[in-house]
């Protein structure tokens, strides 16, 4: 029987697997072959228990796969088996390079597809409590990638800097020094910040401090990749909500 040469890119949520949507659960269940990446639970190859798991996840200073075999990967799997799901952590169109894969799939005349993930830019702070937007608090939120392709810091955290908006920033833990100097310059030392170390998962952990003490609380708590910072007025809502839980489980 004929198999159409096919790619889906799902985004797999931000890590707890039951935050994978139904939509992305109905594609790995019609795979042929799934890749997936570093930041996906292999819990869930379990909905696509016929079809062919590679790996090709990429962590800072390891690579399974370069960009461009991850590409040409595609194009071959999808040529010899079929529909290659490209399963990626959070949303794919989100700093996850879908946009990428999906047009060199097509431009090799693989029909393509793409079903949305929950992003950890959302969720994550979510989780703990943490909205990006608070009415009286913020009016926007900014998410910025903490490291461009060239390696350094997005020159957008400078101008974050300048707004009152909520600042959530990816892959940035390598660049933390750099991103409170760029507060402090504005004045914003007392700006509350969060790091959470892998969201949403059993091994989640979490430092709240301000600009001035973050990198204290990050040692002390010894606090790395993968994580998410979060800077803003926002970050308040979680101590305040803690707060009222305490007050009323003591009534």
């Amino acid at each position: 029987m004929y198999k159409e040469a096919k790619l889906t890119v799902v985004g797999a949520g931000p890590g707890d697997v039951e935050l994978i949507t139904l939509k992305a659960v109905k594609a790995l269940k019609r795979s042929q072959v799934v890749l997936y990446d570093a930041l996906v639970d292999p819990q869930l190859l379990d909905y696509a228990p016929d079809a062919v798991h590679i790996f090709v996840g990429k962590r800072k200073g390891c690579y399974a796969y370069q960009q461009t075999q991850i590409n040409e990967l595609i194009v071959v799997m999808a040529r010899k088996h079929g529909h290659v799901v490209r399963l990626k952590g959070g949303d794919p169109f989100v700093f996850g390079r879908g946009a990428e894969e999906m047009a060199y799939a097509a431009q090799h005349g693989l029909s393509v597809a793409m079903v949305p993930g929950i992003s950890s830019c959302l969720s994550v702070p979510a989780a703990q409590d943490i909205p990006v937007t608070k009415r009286g608090a913020t009016e926007s939120f900014w998410v910025i990638t903490g490291t461009t392709k060239e390696h350094r810091l997005s020159a957008d955290v400078a101008l974050a800097a300048k707004s009152n908006a909520t600042i959530v920033i990816l892959m940035g833990m390598g660049k933390l020094a750099e991103i409170v100097s760029l507060f402090k310059k504005e004045g914003k030392s007392e700006t509350p910040v969060g790091i959470i170390q892998n969201g949403t998962l059993a091994n989640e952990k979490i430092g709240v401090g301000t600009i001035d003490t973050i990198e204290k609380v990050v040692a002390q708590k010894e606090l790395s990749n993968p994580a998410i910072i979060i800077i803003g007025e926002v970050v308040r809502h979680r101590n305040a909500m803690r707060r009222m839980s305490l007050e009323h489980a003591t009534v």
